[in-house]
């Protein structure tokens, strides 16, 4: 189905049109158009009508009509053609509209723009994990690798690995030695009976959901020392749970996607190579 320029809309040009262009094409139709109305007598040998509209079937001339339709046609093409040329290397072509141009491509293209720019870096991984807290030195983090004892003495390295072994189900090895540190600084025996009994409710007790993993020797220990609670009431069983978090869990923190990040190291050898071995 084709269309003339006299039946688009108004305000509506064709591509690679302009202005003059078009007006042109709307008058040379407009001409056709009456010329070839006429009531003319042509015969049908071919020969040339009267009249102002004679003949057109029988392949006569239009009396008084210089340009044919076939020319008309042909000069719109041509000015066509010319104001494209002519077309200044500014004006952008359509996207979508095939009668008028829009800029929704380049709002997608700015879009996509932006947000390889606001793109999180790996520094900005690093603040994430430490928005709450003191902001370590990438040489800090790099020495946790190379230290369990670095790592439990940092705050911010506690932080990062008590995440590390939530991840892994096993969060109460750390909370159980947080606590046993905490109870290490009360001075009152009121709070340190007290403080003893909760430690002993959620991490030694086999009922508790958060029970730590220790040995029948070390078990046997603690209840002694829970007839008469003091803050070293759980060294033995303090000492095992960190033994077991050095050995178990450390050298997979050091290998984990987390840490690798935060580090900001490049390849996989082996992180924790060089970190102290347990005693």
């Amino acid at each position: 189905m084709s269309c003339t320029v006299s039946e688009l809309p108004s305000g509506c040009r064709l591509r690679g049109m302009t202005a003059s262009s078009q007006q042109n094409a709307a008058n040379n139709t407009g001409n056709n158009g009456n010329n070839g109305n006429g009531n003319g007598n042509g015969n049908g040998n071919g020969n040339s009508g009267s009249g102002v509209g004679g003949g057109v079937g029988g392949g006569g001339t239009i009396s008084g009509v210089s340009p044919t339709v076939g020319g008309s046609t042909s000069n719109v093409l041509q000015e066509s053609n010319a104001a494209t040329l002519q077309r200044p290397q500014s004006q952008k072509p359509c996207c979508f509209c095939w009668c008028c141009c829009c800029s929704c491509s380049w709002a997608k293209c700015l879009a996509i723009k932006n947000a390889d720019e606001n793109a999180p870096t790996k520094r900005d991984l690093v603040n994430s994990e430490f928005l709450d807290g003191e902001q370590p030195t990438l040489e800090e983090i790099r020495s946790w690798g190379k230290s369990f004892d670095k790592l439990m003495k940092n705050s911010a390295g506690r932080k990062v690995f008590q995440n590390f072994l939530r991840s892994e189900f096993s969060e109460e090895n750390i909370l159980f030695w947080l606590a046993c540190e905490d109870l290490k600084k009360e001075g009152s025996a009121e709070v340190v009976e007290e403080k003893a009994r909760l430690i002993y409710e959620d991490y030694i007790s086999i009922l508790s959901p958060r029970e730590v993993s220790l040995d029948s020797r070390v078990r046997e220990i603690v209840n002694r020392n829970m007839i008469e609670p003091t803050t070293h009431t759980f060294d033995e069983a303090q000492i095992q749970i960190y033994t077991l978090m050095h050995r178990d869990s450390y050298p997979r923190f050091l290998n984990s996607q987390k840490f690798r990040t935060l580090a900001q190291l490049q390849d996989n050898s082996n992180a924790g190579s060089k970190a102290d071995s347990p005693t």
